[in-house]
Formats: C-alpha cells, sequence, structure tokens
C-alpha cells in the first residue's frame, strides 16, 4: 500500500516500516504524484477536490475536503479538537499581555462555544472573570438561560473571542459574522480576537473600526486571504500572527494519532503508535502566571511583522510549543 503524506505533518515516520511512505511538499502532492496512491495524510491548505483526486485510486484522507471525498466513497479522517488547549492559550496568552486591570474585573464574550470555546471559558471560570457565552445551535439544542446573544456581547464584553467555524448559509452562516454592524454597536471599545476562521470577521470593517476608535486592541492569528494578509489590519492589530494558534507540540501529536489509527482502521491493518506519549488533556484551570509562562504571542507577531510576505513559510516552519501543563495549574 502506498501513502503520501505532506511532509509537514508531523510524527509519522513510523507508517515507514510498514508501508510504501512518500513524504511530499505541499506544493509537489499533485494529481501525477498521487495517481497510485492509496491513501493521502495532508494539511488543511492542500485541496482535495476532484482536480486532484480524479483518476487516483487513493481510498483513505487524512484531513481534506470533505464533500466531495465523501460523494466519491472516500474516508477522510481529521482530529476535532486536538488543538483546542493550544488555540485557548493563545487566546489568554494575548489577554494577559492587554489588559491594563487585574483580568477578574473583565466580562469576556465568548463566540462559539465549541472544542477551543469550552476550554476558553473553563479557564475564564477559573480565573474569576464574567463570562457571556453566544452559541446558538448549542443554545437551541440544551436550552437554559445561560446564554447571550451576539447584541448583547456587543454591548457588554470588554474581551470578544471568536470560536466558530466557517458557515455560509443557514440561520447561522459565519461569514462577516463581525461586520460593519457588529463593530459599530461595541460599547466598550473591547480586544478583539479572531483565533477562529479569517472570514469570520470582515477585514475591512474591522480596520475602519480600529480606526475610527470603536474597538480596542485586535488579535489576529486568522486571515481573510491568507497567505496574502491585508497590510493595514497587520499595521493595526496589537498581535498579529501567522495562523499558528493551534500549533503546539502536544496538539500535533494528538492530531497525527488521530489519523493514523484511523489509516490503520480503513485499511484493516493493526494499530499503529506513534513513539510520542499521549498528551495530557487541557489543564482545567490556569493562573496568569501559569499562561505568561508558557507562551509569549508577541514573538510570533515580531516575526510576522517584519516578514508579512513570509506567512506561509512562518506558519509551515513553526517551533511547535508546549501547552499550559496540569501541573503548573494548581
Amino acid at each position: 500500500m502506498k501513502v503520501i503524506v505532506e511532509k509537514n505533518v508531523p510524527f509519522l515516520s513510523v507508517l515507514k516500516p510498514r508501508m510504501h511512505t512518500a513524504f511530499l511538499p505541499g506544493d509537489a502532492i499533485t494529481p501525477e504524484n498521487i495517481a497510485d496512491a492509496d491513501a493521502l495524510i495532508v494539511r488543511t491548505r492542500t485541496r482535495c477536490d476532484a482536480s486532484l483526486l480524479e483518476g487516483s485510486r487513493v481510498k483513505f484522507i487524512g484531513t481534506a475536503t470533505i464533500d466531495y471525498c465523501r460523494s466519491r466513497g472516500i474516508e477522510v479522517a481529521n482530529a476535532p479538537g486536538c488543538n483546542a488547549p493550544a488555540v485557548a492559550q493563545y487566546v489568554f496568552g494575548s489577554i494577559l499581555r492587554l489588559v491594563n486591570r487585574p483580568v477578574r474585573q473583565h466580562t469576556i464574550g465568548i463566540v462559539g462555544v465549541g472544542h477551543v470555546g469550552r476550554i476558553v471559558e473553563q479557564w475564564a471560570r477559573s480565573l474569576e472573570m464574567k463570562v457571556l457565552r453566544c452559541d446558538p445551535p448549542r443554545q437551541r439544542a440544551e436550552g437554559g438561560d445561560d446564554w447571550a446573544d451576539l447584541d448583547r456581547i456587543a454591548r457588554e464584553a470588554d474581551i470578544i473571542t471568536f470560536h466558530t467555524p466557517l458557515t455560509t448559509t443557514g440561520p447561522d452562516a459565519t461569514l462577516h459574522l463581525a461586520d460593519s454592524a457588529f463593530f459599530s454597536s461595541l460599547r466598550r471599545a473591547p480586544i478583539i480576537i479572531n483565533a477562529a476562521r479569517g472570514p469570520v470577521t470582515d477585514t475591512a470593517a474591522w480596520v475602519d473600526a480600529l480606526e475610527r476608535g470603536l474597538t480596542g486592541p485586535a488579535v489576529v492569528d486568522c486571515w481573510e486571504g491568507e497567505p496574502c494578509i491585508d497590510g493595514r489590519l497587520l499595521e493595526l492589530a496589537a498581535i498579529a500572527t501567522p495562523h499558528i494558534a493551534g500549533y503546539s507540540h502536544q496538539g500535533k501529536v494528538r492530531a497525527s494519532q488521530a489519523v493514523l489509527t484511523a489509516l490503520c482502521r480503513h485499511f484493516g491493518m493493526p494499530e499503529l503508535r506513534l513513539a510520542e506519549p499521549t498528551p495530557a488533556p487541557a489543564a482545567r484551570a490556569v493562573t496568569p502566571e501559569t499562561v505568561l509562562r508558557s507562551y509569549d504571542p508577541y514573538a510570533d507577531s515580531a516575526m510576522l511583522r517584519q516578514n508579512p510576505a513570509d506567512f506561509e513559510t512562518l506558519r509551515n516552519s513553526y517551533i511547535l510549543r508546549d501547552e499550559v501543563p496540569e501541573r503548573w495549574a494548581r
């Protein structure tokens, strides 16, 4: 069996003794190079659609464009939530370097309370922050009164952090969820964080709001049009990073193991385990000191500001950081 692995997916050398494995750069994953492959393991930058897969014998993809693959009987495996602790670390690492009073005096609005948002909520409560949660699908499914709509968050939050998927249709569409109307409705000039998907925030509207003083510091990890990012938003942002919020060592181990397990199951092989130890789950609680000790987003921001044209290179060559460990949280 032949497996093509994008070379920036870590820890998968364990495949080599068991099957024919080729590690290729992303731009070398072409129809010609994958024609005789049985499986692909790629990052989200590789577009897995008809232009790549038509005529190949691929039957399994780790991370891909799901709809086309399913329509052709190709199993798609990903690892939802694998990087959630790292994104939460990024969020609080940024907040704690930007706030000008004790964090417990702040109200945080969390828009999207899924894998990442739940950890952000848990850590915010451990820091004695007031939490406003906005997640209409969860609100409809679970009921209860402990929910806020986006209008309330715009009125009351000192910090607003987005953790939604990108959806373009339906009642819960998130494309340009933060648009001109949203920014105009802000009342506390809050810190705004996008560590979700670039188009969740309308870049032109965000730039306008920053220039008019409607919003406080901007923290941008996910950008519209990346890797070609908006220079004015980069200039105005307090923290600007090349889509690396979820890039922890532990998150990459979780993701690689999840895809490896799915690959072995799909082809009826005995399960393979990475040489890396299984990471612990997210810390149950944090303190300002433990977060600040674990990560400084200013270093990543400085590299992007110096070399904005190298967005993709900075992302691909990122040195994976360690998450906030539980033992520091006590």
